[in-house]
């Protein structure tokens, strides 16, 4: 997998917490973790490699939340095991 493909997985991904910050259904604090994790795996700081485990890492922090509804469950689910592909990568 090339960078671009990689960088490609981590604009999806960002696009899919976007869209979590947008449903209100989702509690506050929910919303504001997926922003905080967001906001790091656009931060150009940082290898994509070591954004994305770090994003890994909180997100699935985030899913142990007694607070989060199934189906967020599900989408984060889904946005760490494409982070995953990119943490490994490189």
């Amino acid at each position: 997998m090339d960078r671009a493909e990689r960088e490609e997985i981590v604009k999806k991904c960002t696009e899919m917490l976007e869209n979590m910050l947008q449903d209100i259904t989702i509690p506050r604090n929910i919303r504001r973790s997926a922003s905080e994790i967001k906001n790091k795996l656009l931060d150009c700081n940082e290898s994509l490699a070591v954004r994305a485990a770090a994003a890994v890492s909180e997100l699935e922090e985030l899913t142990n939340n007694p607070n989060i509804p199934a189906h967020t469950r599900t989408l984060v689910w889904s946005i760490v095991s494409q982070l995953e592909t990119v943490s490994v990568e490189e």
